[in-house]
């Protein structure tokens, strides 16, 4: 089975967010960047449980 958790960080922060989330276990599967009233990077991660 599979588990998926959506990140909202900033572009500064997102190297980091993705190395530590690859510490868990976690994969990156999609990133998508965002513009509403700032700009972000939505990260969809994926793992096995």
């Amino acid at each position: 089975m599979k588990q998926y958790k959506v990140v909202k960080c900033g572009e500064t922060e997102a190297e980091r967010v993705m190395n530590d989330m690859a510490c868990e276990g976690w994969e990156v599967k999609c990133v998508t960047y965002w513009q509403y009233w700032w700009y972000y990077l939505v990260v969809t991660f994926e793992r096995e449980i």
